[in-house]
């Protein structure tokens, strides 16, 4: 495995539409290395490429970018003893915006103002702008992105699909604690106790999900339950819903739904979602 950190070298190794790519900002989990394991199995021929670098530019003004965790060795390490990724891209902000950004990448609103959009205005601008930039320098066959983060998905798989560029996006599946908390390297921040307490997020999607199936069709009302009983209970929810996998829109009968919620549980905004 090699690690680089100029653009330089990494166009060095690579030839263009063969790697399988995996972007990530760091601070790696199992989650992180199913990706890997991923994109070694879509593209069992071709060089694993994983990039680490945190993206300024889509965290908002209050958020953690400047707390954000960068554990550079620890990451390498765990990629070493995986076996799975031939290079790891981690270049600093001089080496990717060697210039401010003034050119940005603009999803559409009705999918990128939405959920995510709407409580971290800019956020989908800043991911597609970095991820565009990425696939320019990588140039991979494939790429691979965590199903946790749904709405980024979808958004990605649109941007590459309108923007004409040659590469297979493909979803990981979420992974999970023993105890179904879904891993995110925002749980380091939360106590023993508070990790806990955030299993009720992905109750709280099941419960939304089973009152659906039940024959429960007042939507807005169910939803606004669901967040009522995740306030009761210490947290600060932004959206807990039901919606069209396909483009995020309300949930409708005889379609392939999904449920997903943001909350803050003490200083920690975590996202969960689950396909039904």
């Amino acid at each position: 495995m090699k690690l680089v950190h100029t653009v330089a070298e990494l166009r060095s190794l690579l030839a263009p539409g063969l790697a399988a790519f995996v972007p990530t900002m760091g601070n790696l989990h199992a989650g992180h290395l199913a990706l890997v394991a991923q994109a070694r199995a879509v593209a069992p021929q071709a060089p694993v490429v994983l990039s680490l670098f945190v993206n300024r530019l889509q965290f908002l003004p209050h958020e953690d970018f400047d707390r954000y965790p960068r554990t550079l060795e620890s990451d390498c390490a765990q990629l070493q003893a995986q076996g799975a990724c031939d290079i790891v891209f981690a270049p600093d902000e001089a080496e990717l915006y060697p210039e401010p950004q003034g050119y940005r990448l603009v999803p559409p609103p009705e999918l990128a103002d939405i959920l995510e959009g709407q409580f971290r205005p800019g956020f989908f601008t800043g991911v597609c702008t970095v991820v565009h930039k990425l696939f320019n320098l990588v140039q991979p066959a494939h790429a691979v992105f965590g199903k946790k983060d749904y709405q980024q998905l979808m958004v990605l798989r649109r941007m590459v699909a309108q923007m004409g560029l040659p590469i297979c996006v493909h979803g990981g599946e979420t992974l999970r604690s023993s105890e179904g908390l879904a891993l995110s390297s925002r749980n380091q921040y939360l106590s023993a106790e508070q990790k806990m307490q955030a299993l009720q997020l992905s109750a709280a999607l099941r419960a939304l999900i089973a009152a659906w199936q039940g024959g429960a069709r007042d939507r807005e009302r169910l939803e606004g339950e669901a967040m009522d009983h995740l306030a009761a209970r210490g947290w600060q929810p932004d959206y807990l819903t039901l919606r069209r996998r396909h483009d995020l829109g309300p949930a409708r009968d005889g379609e392939a739904l999904v449920a997903l919620g943001a909350a803050r549980l003490g200083s920690t905004r975590l996202i969960d979602n689950l396909e039904f």
